[in-house]
């Protein structure tokens, strides 16, 4: 469900010479933001860093690249292009990456090393290579026809991958290659994660390797029980029909089963996973000996969440732990076993908040590792032997991301040591071992900086300086580069809503401007950030508009009491948030409260639509993309997470929570877009608006683009269609600039 806008804002020191920017420069090679770096990968052997990086001439075709411990060079590893010149792309590639939010993106898009640290395999257009990083130049093919997910294994002896809807190993010793599943096709799917699952549960895989490579666990799926959606796809010159296995709210989702395969023999064992089929099977692993598969049983309902080990020769089972929620219970990927102890790492917010616990393989709770009135992101690395975790987490500022060091034994769980030093966000990947980390770094006025440290946070060497230099590519426009503010207001029940801006160019407080009011408002999202910031938000704020984006209740990286309030009446509490934030505009000197307009995208694209429809009197205007307009319309996980019921057991909760019963309120200037093979959010949300409008005989525009996803994601879509949201602004708003 959420969009990830498509690039990012440069800041720094102010050249000598400057140029205004564009939209068309923003969309342009190279990037803005310098020479971004991806996919960062500390080999196992430690002596390498590698990562993807797009070309000069075309920043989303991606090539590998590495940076050498030993010798402190910096060069390409593989050149896409050698590989494959001209990638076709199979239907379900493009699907994968779609819910991947990779869809912009070609060449290298992903990549594993193998455990000894000498090769490295590399997925592109279907076909699979191993790299000998000593001779990268002889890339050997290993596998080829539309080849997905695929994996070194643990100890090294396999590579694995799924094709056509069946899981396949090859032997590296004897290069034979070895089909597990014979019955995948039609319906029935194995060692792939499915469409809910992929799309609202951040899986990005269905099958899981023991440690000792001895064993697969995989997912068996079969979507035949999931209604067909026959949509059409319509591109500029072909339609295509599409029956899509779309699971919305209250129908049925697949039958899963979890399934047990000896790679040597193909020798398989199902797991019993309970009487009740209507569940979701949302995570799986391995304890540390490969002696027990553990795996995460949701109930439909998503209030109940059980981990279950399973012993992997018995088939025995029993229950170590059950979350269970008044709302909803997280999936989240922070279960960690430990090597040197019969004990596990697991993530809870029972407390409210999300925090660590350690337990005994017993499931017993053996002590926290974290608490206090702050709470965890995610688990970054675990040292054994030096006694530490490593998390990212908002301790010392929600808009912030830093990297802490907490005590394995529960000592230091309210005092974590921050190890990162600078204010604003810090996305760290660390080495298997833990001893040295990767840190991409970015604050209002940085860009993206990328260095290499040591587990106390020193710094060993820069992998991206990224300095704001004269030969850096938005050098140039610094001149005109505006900050961004940030701070906060009070919601109706007093919890704090925390908002950013950035003010007009050439701003006078003595004059009025209008308002481009930036909106996404969903949960498991977080817009709010002293990171860096986002070109079109900017480009904005040059064009004369006060720029504004406040995150409401609901979104993420928040305790429990902030997001539980959108439980089953979504966009109620959330436009009283964003409303609340234009209420406070309004009464800033310098704001016309005349001229405030609002742009969302997706969840922020079914916002617009309830923001005008509640608050036409206080905004002027509204530009929605991709909307959802009935909740009964979107997908079985993401939806009854939240709603808490389904359309048949509670009818009213998903009428009021939609947007058609609340359309006698919108009376300011609409714009709707929407891409026309949209298969996340359904063309069919906004062809029912359309026909509910054109009814009540509402004007609007509407701009659709043929061929498009949900992200209308080719980088001349994004030209246009930002194109469309700026000239929309500037025509309702009588102008820009000050009054």
């Amino acid at each position: 469900m959420h969009l990830i806008l498509a690039l990012l804002a440069a800041l720094a020191a102010v050249p000598a010479s400057a140029e205004r920017l564009t939209l068309d420069r923003i969309y342009a090679d190279p990037a803005l933001s310098g020479p971004g770096v991806r996919n960062v990968r500390v080999s196992p052997d430690g002596e390498r860093v590698t990562f993807l990086r797009g070309r000069a001439d075309n920043q989303f075709q991606l090539d590998l690249w590495e940076y050498n411990m030993k010798d402190k060079t910096t060069h390409r590893l593989v050149d896409s292009k050698k590989l494959v010149p001209l990638e076709n792309l199979s239907l379900e590639e493009k699907a994968r990456r779609e819910r991947a939010r990779t869809a912009s993106l070609s060449g290298i898009i992903s990549y594993s090393w193998s455990p000894d640290g000498k090769q490295i395999l590399v997925p592109i257009a279907g076909d699979l290579y191993l790299v000998d990083v000593a001779n990268p130049d002889n890339a050997r093919k290993v596998a080829s026809g539309n080849v997905g997910d695929p994996k070194i294994s643990p100890k090294g002896r396999y590579v694995s991958f799924v094709r056509d809807q069946n899981l396949y190993v090859i032997d590296l010793s004897t290069g034979k290659e070895r089909q597990l599943t014979l019955d995948g096709k039609g319906t029935i799917h194995n060692g792939e994660a499915e469409f809910v699952a992929q799309e609202e549960m951040g899986q990005r895989t269905g099958y899981y390797w023991a440690p000792d490579d001895s064993a697969i666990a995989y997912k068996r799926y079969d979507e035949a029980p999931v209604p067909v959606a026959r949509r059409f796809e319509i591109f500029a010159d072909r339609t295509e029909v599409i029956d899509q296995r779309y699971p919305a709210a209250g129908d049925p989702n697949v039958l899963v089963d979890l399934m047990i395969v000896d790679p040597a023999s193909g020798a398989q064992k199902q797991v019993d996973l309970g009487p009740e089929k209507d569940i979701y099977l949302v995570r799986a692993d391995w304890s540390a000996d490969g002696k027990n598969l553990v795996y995460q049983r949701q109930s439909r309902d998503q209030k109940r969440l059980d981990l279950v080990a399973v012993d992997a020769a018995s088939l025995a089972q029993r229950t170590l732990l059950t979350e269970t929620s008044k709302t909803w219970v997280s999936i989240h990927d922070d279960l960690k076993f430990l090597k040197n102890r019969p004990a596990f790492i697991w993530a809870s917010e029972r407390s409210g908040r999300n925090h660590l616990y350690l337990f005994d393989l017993n499931g017993t709770l053996l002590h926290p590792i974290t608490k206090g009135e702050w709470g965890v992101d995610n688990i970054l690395a675990v040292d054994e032997d030096a006694g530490k975790v490593y998390i990212a987490s908002n301790k010392d500022a929600v808009t912030d991301k830093q990297t802490y060091a907490l005590n394995l034994d529960g000592s230091n769980a309210d005092k974590p040591v921050r190890i990162t030093k600078l204010d604003g966000m810090h996305d760290t990947s660390f080495a298997r071992n833990g001893k040295i980390f990767v840190d991409t770094f970015s604050d209002p006025k940085t860009p993206p900086q990328v260095s290499i440290r040591k587990a106390d946070g020193t710094m060993v060497e820069w992998l991206e300086h990224n300095e704001m230099n004269a030969s850096h590519p938005y050098a140039k426009y610094m001149a005109d580069h505006l900050p961004t503010e940030f701070g906060s207001i009070k919601a109706h029940d007093g919890q704090t809503l925390y908002y950013s801006m950035i003010k007009p160019a050439n701003f006078n407080p003595a004059k009025r401007y209008p308002v481009f009011l930036f909106v996404y408002g969903g949960p498991h999202s977080q817009q709010v950030i002293r990171g860096w910031g986002n070109l079109f938000k900017q480009y904005m704020a040059q064009q004369g508009f006060v720029v504004f984006t406040l995150d409401n209740r609901g979104s993420s990286r928040r305790e429990r009491a902030f997001t539980d309030v959108i439980y089953g009446e979504l966009g109620k509490h959330e436009v009283e948030d964003q409303l609340t934030g234009v209420d406070w505009l309004a009464k800033q000197s310098f704001v016309d409260p005349k001229r405030v307009g609002v742009f969302g995208w997706s969840y922020g694209g079914f916002m617009t639509l309830r923001l005008l429809e509640a608050g036409s009197s206080k905004i002027a205007m509204g530009v929605s993309v991709a909307p959802v307009t009935d909740w009964a319309l979107y997908d079985t996980h993401y939806t009854e997470q939240f709603m808490g019921a389904t359309p048949k057991s509670n009818p009213e909760a998903y009428k009021q929570s939609g947007v058609f019963a609340h359309l006698d309120g919108l009376k300011s200037p609409l714009l709707l877009v929407h891409g026309m093979a949209d298969d996340n959010v359904l063309f069919t949300n906004s062809t029912r608006l359309i026909d509910s409008l054109v009814n009540r005989n509402v004007r609007f525009e509407l701009m659709t683009y043929p061929g498009a996803k949900h992200g209308i994601s080719s980088r001349t879509g994004q030209r246009h269609v930002y194109g469309m949201i700026e000239a929309f602004f500037k025509k309702n708003l009588g102008g820009t600039g000050a009054k």
